[in-house]
């Protein structure tokens, strides 16, 4: 699992323009000097026809980062779950905007706490005019509030499906929530008899969604482990530099334990991480994706949230002030461990994947 020139090349080119331009003022030029939204569009649709790997390296560099651009709501969760639902009008009309960056579409997806597709009680009925109706309450739609599309995820008498839906359609209800990360922009959205259109088949919104959680966990897991190797460097940095005993800290051989055990969490998440990318690039599909971005979900996750908390540990008091970054980073790494589903869920996916036996007793679960 090697990158190629190419793709360090792309990977350099995100992290200049990340240092040149802080926050959501990245958004321009990573989309219109390197075209990071289109990465993973097919050519036809005025992409650059590439696959998982190289999500996988920007993930990782907006990660470092802990870039508020909306690239996994957008470039991620909607073009796939657009390309994954076969629907090519849906395709032709919305694609050439997102791969832009002039507008963005957001997945609304979740309900009460879960990505289950086995959980989305949202309702559409058929329009008087062809078309469909919705009904529902979306929670945690990254980048909601803005997104020029919704892609919902409702029921009709056939199943789950996927709809279309304007962001400024009659109907349609979104206030941003206030969520722990700051930098990961969430949006309750409520649907009022909003009007939408039909994503390919009715009913086949499950198998969509399922395969669309997989690149999810597997673009996630990329940028858990981008975020995780940033606090391992500012904490070997921190601990060649702080002086305690009239030595530096990172000379005390506890210290060194503990670093040395934050870069094998580090580098495990990666290992998991790329495994999940390289086998997406591949065209892996179902149980065998779902096992390997099920793996790196969840071993990236605690990974990150391991490795921020000894960030905050290992920094002393300056740790835990609002003016480091420690505290971002930590609050990162609790919020994208409960995105797309804790890890204990994760691993019941895994193990049915594997057709072993749940290591989470039902009674036992937490919320997803």
């Amino acid at each position: 699992m090697r990158f190629t020139d190419e793709q360090e090349e792309l990977r350099a080119a995100v992290r200049q323009s990340l240092g040149r331009h802080a926050g959501e003022a990245a958004w321009r030029p990573l989309t219109e000097q390197i075209g990071v939204a289109g990465l993973a569009v097919p050519e036809e649709y005025g992409g650059a026809g590439c696959g998982a790997v190289e999500v996988h390296v920007v993930m990782e560099e907006l990660g470092r980062e802990l870039s508020p651009v909306p690239y996994l709501g957008s470039a991620v969760l909607a073009v796939q779950t657009l390309l994954a639902a076969g629907a090519a009008e849906e395709c032709a009309a919305l694609l050439p905007g997102l791969v832009s960056g002039e507008a963005t579409a957001a997945l609304a997806w979740a309900e009460t706490g879960t990505w289950d597709p086995e959980a989305i009680r949202a309702g559409a009925v058929a329009g008087p005019d062809g078309g469909w109706l919705l009904t529902g309450v979306k929670e945690h739609v990254l980048d909601g509030t803005r997104a020029a599309t919704l892609l919902v995820a409702a029921r009709t008498d056939a199943g789950v499906s996927l709809f279309a839906v304007a962001g400024d359609a009659p109907g349609v209800g979104r206030e941003e929530t206030v969520p722990m990360d700051a930098t990961r922009a969430q949006a309750r959205v409520v649907l009022a008899g909003a009007p939408g259109r039909l994503l390919g088949a009715d009913g086949d919104g499950g198998r969509v969604l399922r395969h669309v959680l997989d690149l999810a966990c597997t673009a996630l897991a990329a940028e858990q482990v981008g975020a995780a190797a940033r606090c391992l460097e500012l904490t070997v940095a921190y601990a060649g530099e702080r002086v305690q005993f009239g030595r530096p800290i990172g000379s005390f051989q506890a210290v060194k334990h503990r670093l040395a055990d934050a870069y094998v969490r580090v580098e495990s998440a990666r290992s998991a991480a790329l495994g999940a990318a390289f086998a997406a690039a591949d065209g892996a599909r179902g149980p065998e994706l779902t096992r390997l971005a099920a793996s790196a979900k969840s071993v990236c996750s605690e990974a990150f949230s391991e490795v921020a908390g000894e960030m905050i540990q290992l920094h002393g008091g300056i740790g835990i002030t609002w003016e480091h970054d420690a505290h971002r980073y930590f609050k990162r790494a609790h919020g994208s461990a409960r995105l797309f589903g804790p890890p204990h869920w994760h691993r019941s996916r895994l193990a049915t994947a594997l057709g072993l036996p749940d290591p989470v007793p039902v009674g036992g679960r937490l919320s997803r």
